[in-house]
């Protein structure tokens, strides 16, 4: 019979884990050589990816972290530039619609007391507002 590995990987167990550096490089070693993935070796070795990352930044190895790169076009970036423009009209003409509603409530209800009605509905109501 043959007899499997497994790696069981508990969640706040409470057990802490020390790992001595020449583990660690090991580790890191074995990234490098790009024949396993973080995932892979966190399941053969029974270390979370986070604690990789974080191995992987203690030693200052970026080379092994994960990077994005972003590819625009002109096209895209001109898009981008136009509708984040757009946006920040749309919300001063938000912000301006709204002060105007505040200060045609504050009028009403003004005119409200003024003119002797009991209430802002009741004189808009009269003015068909």
């Amino acid at each position: 019979m043959a007899t499997q590995h497994v790696a069981i990987m508990y969640k706040n167990d409470g057990i802490v884990r020390r790992y001595s550096e020449g583990f660690k490089l090991k580790i890191l070693s074995e990234l490098s050589t790009g024949n396993y993935s973080k995932k892979k070796l966190g399941e053969i070795y029974g270390i979370n990816r986070t604690t990789i990352n974080e191995w992987i930044k203690k030693y200052n190895r970026k080379d092994l972290m994960n990077t994005r790169i972003l590819v625009e076009n002109q096209d895209e970036t001109t898009r981008l530039k136009a509708l984040q423009k757009e946006i920040k009209q749309l919300k001063e003409l938000l912000i301006k619609k709204d002060l105007d509603k505040l200060v045609m409530d504050s009028y009403l209800e003004v005119a409200a007391e003024k003119l002797g009605y009991k209430s802002v509905d009741e004189l808009k109501k009269n003015l068909n507002l």
